[in-house]
């Protein structure tokens, strides 16, 4: 049952998290300072080069790799439809930037700054330690300003998430489905995946239909 209901979202929202755990030391794209050659899409005023796709792209290849070894090959790559779903995944992180922006949402400096100090990367015995923060952004050729433009990008576009997420919830006739009398352990499962199905659907639904009312061109040409 489990298996069915989260089929349709195998490979979609696998790569969207991972660009959004990613994205943080891979660079965010850019307004407007290439060529149109170099620009595989643009969504709204920003536009995702082909560096910035390629990076996302082996970052995202190398996990797969990791976790199924010498089974990734390539016709496993082509059948999951892996480059195009990288590239889907980087022009809905775009127009959730767009939306959460167009809401009026904002990450306040207190919330930027908890977020950083929270990251595993920068702690040193369990504790932030701004030495560690500093040399880490150096060894990837990042100053504190573009990384902390990143990370507010970042929690902006969970924030949008999350509020998309809790326009839904499970009825009761849902949970009249999930029924298992005598064990209540699988029923809250049932329900959690039943819940977790359903947002999965409207984020997807509420991307695909803000979409529509932007200008979005994507040129896959180049990804090929």
């Amino acid at each position: 049952m489990l298996k069915s209901m989260r089929q349709h979202a195998k490979y979609f929202y696998v790569l969207f998290f991972i660009v959004i755990l990613t994205f943080i030391f891979w660079g965010v794209g850019t307004v407007d300072k290439t060529g149109p050659a170099e620009i595989v899409a643009e969504v709204g005023k920003y536009k995702i080069t082909s560096d910035d796709y390629w990076k996302k792209y082996d970052r995202i290849y190398r996990f797969y790799r990791d976790i199924y070894k010498d089974k990734f090959d390539e016709e496993m790559e082509k059948k999951m439809n892996l480059k195009e779903n990288v590239l889907d995944s980087l022009v809905n992180e775009k127009v959730l930037l767009i939306v959460a922006q167009k809401a009026g949402m904002t990450v306040s400096d207190e919330e930027l700054q908890e977020a950083i100090k929270r990251e595993p990367a920068f702690l040193k015995n369990g504790v932030f330690d701004k030495e560690v923060y500093l040399n880490r952004l150096r060894l990837n050729r990042l100053s504190p300003e573009l990384f902390e433009g990143v990370k507010r990008q970042e929690l902006l576009m969970t924030k949008i998430t999350r509020f998309i997420e809790l326009s839904v919830d499970v009825t009761d006739a849902d949970m009249q489905a999930v029924q298992a009398p005598g064990n209540e352990e699988v029923a809250k499962m049932l329900s959690q995946a039943i819940l977790t199905d359903k947002q999965e659907k409207a984020l997807k639904s509420y991307i695909e239909g803000y979409k529509k009312r932007i200008k979005v061109k994507v040129r896959k040409e180049l990804i090929a």
